[in-house]
């Protein structure tokens, strides 16, 4: 097994930021940065950079309609951590709630959003139940949209795209447009690897993001193990760039034992 001293630390950052950079589908930062949407759907994640974003459109009014979906799920733990810590919005209630009833509460009481404005799924408790739930909900509320902004946690914002496309695909009258508000980046400084981007800073422990980022690799194939069409049937099928698998291929050989268990990649200090 290989130590932390023979590690390429340069090359696993570059190799790092190659697979996230393809996670991270943003359809805004082109020519659609001013566009305006029939619904937002925010799916519930702890970044909550992600949920700022999507509250600071609706605000500025790009959109009529917000759809706030989340219920209690695996990873809800990590957002009623984010906001119990948060200087501004620890205000709100956590512990056993709905994504989307903490987040709708920050969108009201600290964004100044409008209630009426709000469309809640509080069942959902992944990706694949964010996109059918979200769907259950405007068709229960008759709501029609044909333009939806899709709005996630950076690493989840292609295998999102992938998983509404494949729910809704009786649907070729909706267009959906795809906004992660960021794209993360990490460098090697001193002995470990950081967040580059200072906006990014504290946003995941950097050892779930780097697991983040490894575990979409296997989800997107489409392949008899992954989620596309040819294997589980949970997304569209998705096109992975030669690139992308290149570094994936490049991280499992240059992090050997310590890709498998997705830690223990040497972190600098802040």
């Amino acid at each position: 097994m290989k130590t932390d001293k023979d590690l390429p630390m340069t090359q696993v950052a570059r190799a790092l930021n190659q697979i996230a950079a393809f996670l991270a589908l943003d359809d805004l930062s082109g020519g659609n940065s001013k566009a305006h949407f029939d619904c937002i759907i925010l799916a519930g994640n702890s970044v909550l950079k992600t949920a700022e974003g999507a509250f600071g459109l609706v605000r500025s009014g790009r959109s009529p309609r917000l759809l706030i979906s989340g219920g209690v799920g695996h990873s809800t733990e990590l957002l009623w951590q984010v906001v119990a810590e948060h200087p501004v919005y620890r205000t709100v209630p956590t512990i056993g709630r709905p994504e989307a009833h903490i987040l709708r509460d920050i969108a009201t009481n600290h964004w100044g959003l409008d209630p009426a404005r709000i469309l809640i799924d509080d069942a959902s408790t992944n990706c694949g139940e964010n996109a059918s739930c979200s769907r259950k909900v405007l068709e229960q509320l008759d709501q029609d949209p044909k333009t939806i902004l899709l709005v996630q946690d950076p690493t989840m914002q292609r295998r999102t795209d992938a998983t509404f496309r494949n729910v809704w695909n009786d649907r070729d009258d909706i267009s959906f447009v795809n906004w992660p508000t960021f794209t993360p980046s990490l460098c090697h400084r001193g002995d470990g690897l950081m967040f580059e981007n200072s906006g990014a800073a504290g946003l995941w422990p950097l050892e779930r993001f780097i697991s983040l980022v490894l575990g979409e690799v296997p989800r997107l194939r489409n392949d008899a193990s992954g989620y596309g069409p040819k294997g589980r049937g949970f997304i569209a099928a998705v096109d992975i760039p030669e690139d992308v698998e290149e570094a994936y291929a490049f991280l499992r050989e240059s992090l050997g034992q310590r890709f498998d268990t997705r830690a223990r990649v040497p972190i600098a200090e802040a």
